[in-house]
């Protein structure tokens, strides 16, 4: 994919904005006369600031004095079958809205969800509101079979004193649940069952990049090359294969003392949903349906989300409610897994 461009339209840039387009079929006219057409996709990408109305998700619209411009891209995209190329990160929508919740919203943690009430659909990260809020845009305009892109997605693990949830704990449950959330193939609530490609911003620190703090620190890595943090990626061997992280084999996953029903739910409700893990166990007739406590079946899917997710321990934070263990909780016929099983 080649993308002309970063956020022209939102740039401001009129005499750039007229370019734009010209520019696009220039390089598309270009690998048309070398036998690439259909290989190589043409593209520009665009910053969330384009779309006037985003929440709910199946209200999203782009902003109409962008709409003309707009179109004459978009049915460039559905001549040439290449994507729609978009910027969503959920850390300014968190910047908006600093509470507990929209946090765990964000950072696809455990939360309630919040409910699209012209769609009916549930949604339970931002990520996908946000990107379901595109795709509405799309549809609205007649352009819903173009395929969407993720250009740029991450999260800064600094910031300034204003910049509530630049952290490094954050950025690494941002991105690690991204790439958990996106291998899972759940999809999004408008669009089920596909894993929308994704690139991660950015692979390293911009110490020179002007503006906020955050803004020079969103990389995996630090300009003098060592890891900001593990974002959980596979690493390759000497052999040229891929291999997870080592971690212990005997650990488990259990609430920790004195977490409240409420939370626990949410935590079933979260994991259940993701479709990541197989809940059957935990229902009725299942080897871990008794005792039918929500204690008890938190602790069990809390531990399978554990155990599928990688094992790592930001797969068993759950908001700050869990805690590996070496002890096995294991009862009767119900055998909670772990790396050795």
């Amino acid at each position: 994919m080649i993308s002309v461009g970063n956020e022209v339209i939102s740039s401001g840039d009129e005499a750039l904005i007229l370019q734009l387009l010209p520019a696009m079929r220039n390089v598309q006219k270009a690998l048309d006369s070398v036998s690439l057409r259909g290989k190589i996709k043409v593209t520009t990408v665009h910053a969330m600031a384009l779309l006037a109305e985003s929440g709910p998700p199946s209200s999203g619209s782009f902003d109409p004095r962008l709409v003309d411009t707009l179109q004459q891209l978009l049915a460039f995209n559905k001549d040439n079958e290449s994507p729609f190329a978009i910027n969503p990160y959920p850390f300014f929508a968190y910047q908006t809205d600093p509470t507990p919740e929209t946090l765990a919203f964000c950072l696809f943690q455990p939360n309630s969800g919040r409910v699209d009430l012209g769609s009916g659909k549930l949604y339970k990260n931002m990520f996908d509101a946000q990107v379901d809020a595109v795709h509405a845009a799309l549809s609205h305009m007649g352009f819903e079979d173009i395929e969407i892109v993720i250009a740029e997605t991450g999260w800064p693990s600094s910031g300034d004193s204003n910049e509530v949830g630049a952290s490094v704990e954050n950025a690494m449950a941002y991105n690690r649940n991204l790439i958990a959330h996106l291998r899972s193939l759940v999809g999004t609530p408008l669009m089920p069952g596909k894993s929308v490609d994704t690139f991660i911003f950015a692979l390293y620190n911009e110490d020179l990049k002007p503006g906020p703090a955050s803004e020079r620190a969103f990389g995996l890595y630090k300009t003098d090359l060592t890891m900001a943090y593990d974002v959980g990626l596979l690493k390759s061997n000497t052999s040229g294969q891929m291999n997870p992280p080592v971690t212990p084999k005997t650990q488990w996953c259990v609430p920790k003392v004195g977490v409240s029903e409420a939370q626990l739910q949410a935590n079933i409700d979260y994991i259940c949903g993701s479709k990541i893990v197989d809940c059957g166990a935990i229902e009725a007739g299942g080897a871990c349906y008794e005792p039918n406590t929500i204690i008890s079946h938190a602790a069990f899917v809390m531990n399978l989300y554990f155990q599928e997710a990688g094992r790592n321990p930001w797969n068993c934070d759950f908001s700050q409610t869990a805690i590996v263990t070496s002890q096995n909780p294991s009862y009767n016929t119900c055998v909670y897994p772990n790396g050795s099983t």
